[in-house]
């Protein structure tokens, strides 16, 4: 474990996990050790879900979001049923948010084949007051995942 590991004293969350440890480009990352709380857990949670094919996990079959049924799809039918998968899979199994807008483009040149997918949310308080303290978690966030 890296020196730079957290202490169970420094999680100051409710909501909080262990850091995947990945880069961007699927690599070995930095995360081991260290953990993701507050906003940043509910981030990884949608890259998570996004990032499960359904039977993945033996003890939730359903559980994820079948984004390869897209593959070899025209990009204008794969879309719009594209966004509708992915609203609903976080709808699913992610309560903690509000889903505002889901956008899906190439991912560049450089990824050929690849698909970025941007899902812009907010934490939903449903008929709960925000506490005070909390405007920061109530702004849109975004979570982008590349397949």
């Amino acid at each position: 474990m890296s020196g730079s590991a957290v202490t169970l004293a420094q999680i100051t969350s409710a909501d909080w996990e262990l850091m995947l440890d990945s880069t961007a480009g699927g690599g070995p990352g930095s995360g081991i050790g260290q953990v993701v709380q507050s906003l940043a857990d509910v981030g990884q949670c949608i890259a998570i879900i996004l990032g499960t094919m359904p039977g993945e996990d033996p003890w939730r079959p359903t559980f994820g979001c079948d984004l390869t049924q897209f593959i070899d799809r025209p990009m204008t039918a794969a879309l719009p049923a594209l966004v509708a998968t992915v609203t609903q899979a976080i709808e699913t199994w992610e309560p903690r948010v509000k889903v505002l807008n889901v956008t899906a483009q190439a991912a560049g040149v450089a990824s050929l084949g690849s698909l970025s997918v941007n899902v812009t949310w907010q934490i939903d308080l449903g008929s709960t007051a925000a506490p005070s303290g909390t405007i920061g978690a109530l702004s849109p966030q975004q979570t982008t995942v590349v397949l």
